[in-house]
């Protein structure tokens, strides 16, 4: 794996393409923070279904990333970086998009984490959700998905244009939401491993899909689940970057 690699920069019509590098061993960017937020349990009470949740809020948090994963809000990468995430004065909500009963079909079957409809409506109403809820409603909304859950996340980006601010796409299949790109107007980061060929291509060709401000940041050494020394903690760094830069509301001087 490279210890250094120096920023490589290319444009793409309107998209940026950067190469970044992360090196192994140092620091591990997740070590147990004593001072921080304890997580609460949440259940979103839906149209026409219950979802679980797990709640990260900060005091005096600058806005709120919704965590959207085919495995649900225990998924060990994504706690991960909710947890770097929340050490940045973000909160976070991780949940379940499908059902305990759904769940356990999509285990033996896979085709309801590949349901980009019924997982991004689902996401539309928890953005909804979260208006109404008197603890959350005033932040921004950020979007955070992984695999399936990044074409989610775009769908309800698009759909939800005033409320949600900024969406980061780790490893997602961000093609799965082809048709709705055009429409999504909230800045989008695509973090991708350089040896996930694959979704590389398929997150190259969404870039020039899409028409919002936009960025795909490719992590040298980094495989599709991002299991290598150091990868993650890129990933934390680089979706928190953009976060802070499009979540905190903008100071009004008299």
């Amino acid at each position: 794996m490279p210890q250094s690699l120096s920023s490589q920069t290319s444009k793409t019509s309107d998209a940026e393409v950067v190469i970044c590098c992360h090196g192994a061993g140092g620091e591990h960017p997740f070590a147990a923070d004593a001072s921080g937020p304890e997580p609460q349990s949440r259940t979103l009470d839906l149209m026409d279904v219950e979802l679980s949740a797990d709640l990260l809020l900060p005091m005096n948090a600058i806005g709120l990333v919704v965590f959207v994963h085919g495995s649900g809000r225990t998924c060990p990468p994504n706690r991960l970086v909710a947890q770097a995430l929340a050490r940045r004065g973000l909160g976070t909500l991780l949940l379940d998009l499908l059902t305990e009963t759904e769940q356990r079909l999509d285990n033996l079957t896979r085709e309801l984490r590949f349901d980009i409809a019924l997982l991004g409506s689902r996401l539309v109403e928890v953005v909804d959700w979260v208006d109404r809820d008197l603890a959350l409603h005033s932040l921004r909304i950020g979007l955070f998905g992984a695999s399936t859950g990044a074409a989610a996340a775009l769908l309800a980006a698009a759909e939800r244009p005033d409320r949600i601010h900024a969406v980061v796409s780790r490893g997602g299949r961000t093609d799965l939401a082809t048709v709705v790109l055009p429409r999504v107007k909230a800045p989008t980061l695509q973090i991708v491993g350089a040896q996930d060929p694959l979704v590389f291509s398929l997150n190259f060709q969404s870039s020039y899909v899409l028409r919002c401000e936009q960025r795909l940041e490719v992590v040298a050494g980094a495989t599709h689940l991002f299991e290598e020394a150091g990868a993650l903690g890129e990933v934390a760094r680089l979706a928190g970057e953009w976060f802070e830069k499009y979540l905190q509301m903008e100071l009004v001087t008299l």
